[in-house]
């Protein structure tokens, strides 16, 4: 073999005893509204060794059974254990112990142009994890998904395929550096991951406490856009309408009204719905936060207590 071989298959051989495959069962309608089992399969790696392993959100919202394969051929069932659908992360239990577990990379040394290994079970094909090659493309990837927005993403064109979703993309010596995630329907050569160290915080909170603590503003709002501003005569052609105030929330004890326009956060200009989520991202629940708003042609300053995010009930992609 050539060192170009070498590399390759070497670093393969040190994660794939992690990989796992996930097969699963959800209860899905059909045109008739008649309740059907329907298999699917997805990926995934142990993150420790008393049997907690890192997917997809999108793998097993709403399964009704779950079995995780091992690489040396033995069928656990699987519990999940917590979801974070915003970022498209779940952790699942099963009952063993003694597990391998992968090394993880410092994502602060990723370089664009580095190799990336993509390992996974696309289609659920027998005989074992299927392996893809190429380079990481781009960093701090931001994209938005059926229901969400999710930033800081690597990008790479090796290959991931349907069911690669929760498997590991790895760098030539091995190590973890993300976990495989969206992909781009009808692109060639783009898939998405998320980087592994943002990746095991989110496990190490499931793990801890089955859920996400994540801070929230209690309204509904959408991007200001053209059609907008021409039709209500708008004051500013950025920024995010309010468009619901949930009741007896902080946000509705601290004045803020239907139709406000959401401009400034803690000095910082928000132009649109993603830029409230990166400022939103940045604090904790329980923390008080200034805001600017135009309300008709006027300015209104407010402060107001960012609360507990509900949880999301839908997968931020398809698998």
């Amino acid at each position: 073999m050539t060192g170009f071989d070498e590399m390759v298959t070497g670093a393969v051989e040190k994660v794939i005893p992690s990989v796992v495959n996930i097969s699963e069962v959800k209860l899905m309608k059909d045109a008739y509204l008649h309740v059907h089992p329907v298999p699917g399969v997805g990926s995934g790696f142990i993150i420790n060794e008393d049997g907690f392993i890192l997917t997809n959100a999108h793998v097993v919202l709403g399964s009704q059974e779950i079995k995780v394969a091992l690489e040396d051929g033995r069928i656990f069932p699987g519990e999940v254990r917590g979801l974070d659908t915003m970022k498209d992360l779940a952790v699942i239990r099963i009952k063993a112990s003694g597990l391998p577990v992968p090394e993880m990379a410092k994502n602060e040394n990723l370089k664009i142009g580095q190799m990336a290994i993509a390992i996974g079970s696309p289609l659920g094909l027998v005989g074992g994890p299927t392996v893809t090659a190429g380079v990481i493309s781009a960093l701090n990837r931001s994209i938005q998904t059926e229901v969400t927005f999710m930033e800081g993403l690597i990008q790479t064109d090796a290959a991931i395929n349907p069911g690669n979703s929760g498997g590991p993309l790895i760098d030539s010596k091995g190590a973890v550096i993300g976990v495989n995630s969206a992909i781009i329907p009808f692109a060639q050569g783009i898939g998405f991951a998320i980087p592994i160290q943002s990746a095991i915080e989110i496990a190490d909170q499931l793990i801890k406490h089955g859920e996400i603590v994540r801070p929230w503003i209690s309204i509904n709002a959408v991007d200001v856009n053209p059609k907008m501003v021409a039709y209500y005569n708008m004051p500013t052609t950025k920024g995010v309408v309010v468009t619901d105030v949930v009741k007896g929330s902080e946000a509705d004890k601290s004045g803020i009204e239907v139709a406000d326009i959401l401009i400034r956060m803690e000095d910082i200009e928000i132009n649109n719905v993603r830029d409230l989520i990166k400022v939103l991202n940045k604090h904790k629940v329980g923390d008080r936060v200034a805001m600017e708003f135009f309300r008709g042609h006027e300015k209104v300053k407010l402060k107001t207590v960012l609360e507990k995010a509900p949880s999301m009930q839908h997968p931020p992609a398809p698998r």
